[in-house]
């Protein structure tokens, strides 16, 4: 189908044409593509329609897949570049695209014609798709029947709105928040922050300073700024929003209700399933037998950990008191006694690094990692964007085109904060046309802009969450797998998707990468050995509090959805749940009135509800297939080592979701994961003295 002038949401002849959608492009291009995909579904579960594999994908995954590419365009666009008109746009059409995927997803005669199609005449990647589909129509209620079938599509529409909306309240408080101050009051944050600071007043036609709750300008504040006044000060926002302890302006923004509502949509789902409580639903496709497993784990992890996180807080507490003068720190003072302490048993500053990594250095040494180690070339390219600062780029090996992507690196207003990786198209061998569909993804991140004539500087942490992202690409992009469902990273156990993107971080630790991917930002001279000397051996500072923490947020996402907080008139009481879980693994407990769930958008609106343990889950992972790279370094002498990424690329990336994970790592590593790779990455694998 070609767009009209008026329709670029209908073009799917190439790329999307995110400069040209306008919010009112939306609804009809949905009536056009609904009516499509109704049509299809139509035809396909006629009586007389062949219940075959290609027969079915020609006709219904070819008008599924152009809706899901124009709602997901739509879908881009409202994180990374909302406005008022496209907000209401998006909210309008979200119920008729919520209402399409439930019924298609539990239409009983659909479900009829998969249970019909002979499975010994598939491919092996179409078997494991059919599989794939069968499981996914039990957990789409295809089994249910009359009221209890109605009741479940109502919850997935209320549910789909309810994320929205928890989405929207996040972004609207963090935006609204803003706070002017005089330079001397950010004595001690770093200049590149005080002066974006500053630019900021000036555009709002302010004198001083001006400060956010996005991370560029939050966390320096909280890190580097000598006046804990101004610390509490923003602390307190922060860990305020989307709540009923926020600023009275912002009670609007209040998530508690929202989530309430949403634990309570989860739990009828999974009644409505047959399940005791929607972690058992979470975990049917995933690598994790069941959610007692996943306690289990979490709970040996913390127990693990807790010495090392117990010396990590002795530390800071003694040093706070005989260098800092702060007998009893409070909770904002602790980002910046730890970092005060990193400077002074390592004698360098995150600072005094992110001179050292320019965004244009970062890319090129990342560029060169991936091109060395999995044979392919990254070369700039141009394609309709939604904001001028983003870069676009394709990825080849020889004259052949494997995959695109764009980046958008900048944090800025109307962008939802994090980062991700999205998936703008799959590799498929299109069954309408016969021709090869390349892979196209998203890259987002939220860092600092570069001030003046400048380049961006990125800290370590930021480098780190760069390679994070570039890892969920390549297991997108690099894919070898042709049936679009389980293509890249689609049909991947959600708890296995984060393999290659930890993977990666571990290469922002290398010399033989770091000293290639850096460059002052003043007198271009890389990064010096002495320095990263130091950073290495500061690597593991705190990980024993870090797992800790990571531990309490993925233990009390699987306990809320197992159904353990306590009720009050009849609806759970999540922070009480949360302050169970900080009784039982947390050494630092934050103030009373901190309301981290309302702005937990992993867990309510971005789809890791009863599976943020992913992100310990295959840290085991990554650290294990890692670790490959680390034995050919004794022989090569180096991890950029081509052979082990031509084995993790082929076992792994190209692999996709074409078989289960755990067959995938056993086809790496030759056996089951080891969690002895994770606990020495971390420096937690002796006794803690």
């Amino acid at each position: 189908m070609t767009a009209t002038p008026l329709q670029p949401l209908l073009d799917f002849q190439d790329l999307p044409l995110f400069d040209r959608v306008q919010p009112e492009h939306i609804a009809p291009a949905l009536d056009t593509l609904l009516a499509q995909a109704d049509a299809a579904l139509e035809t396909v579960t006629a009586a007389a329609f062949p219940a075959d594999w290609k027969q079915m994908a020609a006709t219904l995954d070819v008008a599924t897949e152009q809706l899901g590419r124009a709602w997901g365009t739509v879908n881009h666009l409202n994180s990374v570049a909302d406005t008022p008109a496209l907000r209401a746009a998006y909210n309008e059409a979200l119920p008729r695209v919520t209402d399409f995927w439930t019924r298609l997803g539990s239409d009983e005669r659909l479900y009829a014609k998969y249970k019909a199609m002979p499975v010994d005449t598939l491919t092996t990647e179409q078997t494991q798709a059919h599989h794939n589909a069968m499981r996914g129509f039990v957990l789409g209620g295809a089994e249910l029947q009359g009221e209890a079938k109605t009741q479940f599509a109502q919850i997935q529409e209320q549910h789909a709105e309810l994320a929205q909306k928890f989405s929207e309240n996040s972004l609207d408080a963090t935006d609204a928040f803003e706070l002017y101050v005089t330079e001397d009051e950010l004595a001690g944050v770093p200049a590149d922050v005080v002066e974006a600071a500053r630019a900021l007043a000036q555009a709002s036609d302010q004198p001083g300073c001006k400060l956010t709750l996005k991370m560029p300008c939050y966390l320096p504040v909280m890190q580097f700024a000598t006046s804990s006044a101004l610390r509490e000060k923003l602390y307190r926002a922060y860990t305020t929003r989307a709540s009923d302890q926020a600023a009275p302006e912002h009670i609007k923004f209040d998530n508690t209700a929202t989530m309430q509502a949403l634990l309570a949509l989860r739990q009828e789902e999974a009644t409505l399933l047959g399940y005791a409580n929607f972690a058992q639903v979470s975990l049917v496709p995933k690598m994790a037998q069941s959610p007692e497993q996943v306690v289990s784990f979490l709970r040996d992890l913390a127990t693990k950990a807790r010495p090392y996180a117990e010396k990590d807080l002795a530390d800071m507490r003694a040093f706070a008191a005989d260098s800092l003068g702060l007998a009893d720190p409070q909770a904002w003072d602790w980002p910046y006694v730890g970092e005060k302490l990193k400077e002074a048993r390592y004698a360098f500053s995150e600072q005094e690094v992110k001179t050292y990594f320019t965004a244009p250095s970062v890319l090129k040494g990342l560029f060169n990692i991936v091109e060395t180690l999995f044979e392919v070339s990254i070369r700039p390219d141009v394609a309709p964007v939604w904001h001028p600062k983003v870069e676009f780029y394709r990825i080849e090996r020889g004259t052949q085109l494997i995959g695109q992507f764009y980046l958008d690196m900048g944090a800025r207003t109307g962008k939802r904060g994090g980062a991700w990786m999205d998936d703008v198209r799959t590799r498929w061998l299109r069954p309408d046309t016969g021709t090869l569909q390349t892979p196209v993804a998203h890259l987002v991140c939220n860092f600092a802009e570069g001030v003046g004539d400048k380049p961006a500087l990125l800290t370590h942490d930021d480098v780190i969450t760069l390679f994070h992202e570039f890892g969920h690409g390549l297991h997108h992009l690099l894919t070898q797998v042709s049936e679009r469902d389980v293509s890249g990273i689609s049909g991947v156990e959600w708890d296995a998707v984060e393999l290659p993107s930890q993977f990666m971080e571990n290469f922002c630790w290398e010399w033989d990468v770091l000293k290639h991917m850096t460059a002052h930002v003043d007198t271009g001279e890389p990064l010096p050995r002495g320095l990263y000397d130091k950073m290495l051996a500061a690597k593991n500072f705190q990980s024993g509090l870090q797992t800790l923490r990571q531990v309490e947020f993925s233990l009390f996402d699987m306990l809320l959805h197992m159904g353990q907080a306590p009720l009050i008139e009849g609806k759970p009481d999540v922070m009480a749940l949360l302050a169970t879980v900080r009784n039982e693994v947390a050494l630092l407990v934050p103030p009373a009135y901190t309301r981290t769930p309302n702005t937990f958008g992993h867990i309510f609106s971005g789809g890791y509800s009863a599976g943020y343990y992913s992100y310990k889950w295959a840290e085991v992972l990554s650290a294990d297939a890692y670790a490959a790279f680390e034995e050919a370094a004794q022989q090569s002498g180096t991890t950029l080592d081509v052979p082990t990424g031509r084995r993790f690329r082929a076992a792994i990336l190209e692999a996709g979701g074409s078989r289960p994970a755990m067959d995938s790592f056993k086809a790496f590593r030759g056996r089951e994961p080891d969690l002895a790779a994770l606990l020495r990455h971390q420096g937690m694998d002796s006794v803690a003295t």
